[in-house]
């Protein structure tokens, strides 16, 4: 598991160092720096998938395109560096240095330190693998984070609506349900037959894992039913999905926006493997508050089995669908993190940290409750009482 990533002169962030658990909560303001804690996981993603021998930070890839190196460079430094670190169970702690001239399109590695099992060696002393230097790549620790950084998933905010065709891609090409969700059929019709990966097993449903993909979305949208059919002559296939057993199955757009934005969440987490790593921004987009308790519930249901859950949202209602899950045994607290961002400029103006992390315990009470942290609700009743 990844236990922390540090981030130096990188994007709005001059030094973060922040501790990560099973399941990892990223809450709070707009334009604070959620979000960009998942791309710097993501820009080392597509670097090590795409250039496996590349000496240089990929900023424009598949998966994610962050523009120049101004664009990625905390601006209040001298603008051409910035710094990030890994800690892994296996690996220890690993870290980066990249540099570029403001307008270049990727960065240099100019240090790749393993601080574990081996001489620390700057990025200039040989041919790196992975974004580490070759003679060190391939031991044990360092290929357990490798692993987990290339086979990491991350279900950006936007997301892909309800589609009349999903075309099957081979799955070296795209891991998961895809960035946008576009592969959210494909797992299930590919791999319709075989076990999910984790122990998150539906009770009462075969382990397979369309069964599974099935019973999982039945707990979201009741009487959930999917149908896949092959296109012929095309490597592509139609989705039918249906709400009642009673039903016929119709095209997704007649089943709403809901449906197809959970599809991609409920695939990415039973096709996962031990110690994989899920990247979910805003789970609870086009569902009721209902819902989005539920998610709540079944991203720490996932933490529990064994993925690591990072997972950003402005919703007070998937922080209390983690905490109903803490506190019915789901998930222990401690394998739990919060996070409340501010921007910088706010935070430095105050003098307060720009990042706060309230504690939870084994009840699912949080403590520590910063200003601002999923308090709107009090605020409006207050408001509205006459009491503010």
């Amino acid at each position: 598991m990844i236990t922390r990533i540090d981030l130096r002169h990188f994007k709005c962030f001059e030094t973060l160092k922040l501790p990560l658990r099973r399941l990892t909560l990223l809450s709070g303001l707009n334009a604070s720096g959620k979000s960009s804690v998942m791309q710097a996981l993501v820009l080392l993603h597509q670097t090590m998938r795409e250039q496996e021998w590349s000496r240089r930070l990929m900023l424009n890839g598949a998966a994610l395109r962050m523009g120049a190196v101004r664009d990625v460079v905390d601006r209040l430094s001298e603008g051409r560096r910035f710094f990030l670190a890994l800690e892994d169970d296996d690996a220890g702690l690993v870290s980066w240095e990249f540099g570029g001239e403001q307008g270049a399109m990727s960065m240099a590695v100019l240090l790749a330190e393993p601080h574990r099992g081996a001489e620390l060696r700057r990025a200039d002393s040989g041919p790196l693998q992975h974004l580490l230097p070759e003679a060190v790549s391939n031991s044990p620790g360092a290929s357990s984070l490798t692993r987990r950084l290339r086979g990491l998933t991350w279900l950006a905010a936007e997301r892909s609506g309800p589609r009349d065709l999903y075309i099957l891609d081979d799955p070296e090409l795209t891991l998961a349900a895809g960035q946008t969700g576009e592969q959210a059929a494909r797992v299930p019709y590919s791999g319709a037959d075989g076990k999910i990966g984790i122990p998150l097993f539906g009770q009462g449903t075969s382990p397979t894992l369309l069964r599974q993909v099935e019973a999982r979305m039945d707990e979201f949208f009741p009487g959930f039913g999917m149908d896949l059919s092959p296109v012929p002559h095309a490597n592509a296939v139609t989705l039918g999905l249906r709400m009642s057993r009673d039903m016929a199955f119709h095209r997704p757009g007649h089943a709403g926006f809901g449906i197809t934005r959970v599809l991609p969440i409920v695939v990415a987490v039973l096709s996962a493997k031990p110690d994989d790593v899920l990247l979910v921004e805003n789970p609870e987009v086009h569902l009721h508050p209902t819902g989005q308790s539920r998610m709540g519930e079944f991203l720490a249901e996932a933490a529990s089995a064994g993925v690591q859950v990072l997972v950003e949202s402005h919703s007070d209602h998937i922080l209390n669908g983690i905490r109903r899950a803490i506190r019915k045994g789901s998930l222990e607290h401690g394998d739990a993190a919060l996070y409340f961002f501010r921007p910088r400029h706010e935070a430095e103006a105050a003098g307060i940290a720009q990042v706060e992390s309230p504690a939870i315990d084994a009840e699912g009470n949080v403590y520590n409750w910063p200003a601002g942290f999923f308090d709107q609700l009090d605020h409006d009743m207050n408001y509205l009482a006459g009491w503010s």
